[in-house]
């Protein structure tokens, strides 16, 4: 698993995995599974960088037009790594997006998928809150 923010933005092809760089240590068995379909494994960690700053990153990364699928993993329940999910969202604001993007996250070593839907009522805690009263 290679550093996100220290990669050059045309290094990546094919299909790509972002994870928060906990993942591979404490999900080992989902994170091998979707590592085995990666062409290229990069690791973030929010608590010790700005979400901006991986938006811009991955932005820049997929302006290339050399990543074809873009997939984002992290461990279930980490206020840190939901975030990473919200990356796509923040890209797809900026500019067109081509790639397939989906979203994993991992819970007892098992892979659940995330859909885009869920992410951005995660965000919207009201909203949340109506649905569950």
């Amino acid at each position: 698993m290679q550093p996100l923010l220290t990669t050059n933005i045309y290094e990546p092809a094919g299909t790509v995995l972002v994870c928060g760089t906990c993942m591979e240590r404490m999900q080992p068995g989902a994170f091998a599974r979707l590592a085995r379909e990666a062409d290229y494994v990069y690791g973030l960690c929010l608590e010790e960088s700005h979400i901006n700053m991986a938006v811009t990153k991955l932005g820049a990364m997929l302006s290339t037009g050399r990543i074809a699928k873009l997939i984002f993993a992290t461990v279930d329940r980490s206020p840190h790594c939901t975030q990473l999910h919200y990356i796509d969202h923040e890209v797809r604001r900026m500019m067109t997006v081509t790639a397939e993007i989906s979203h994993f996250v991992a819970s007892d070593d098992a892979l659940f998928p995330i859909s885009p839907e869920t992410i951005e009522r995660s965000k919207t805690l009201r909203q949340l809150e109506e649905e569950t009263l």
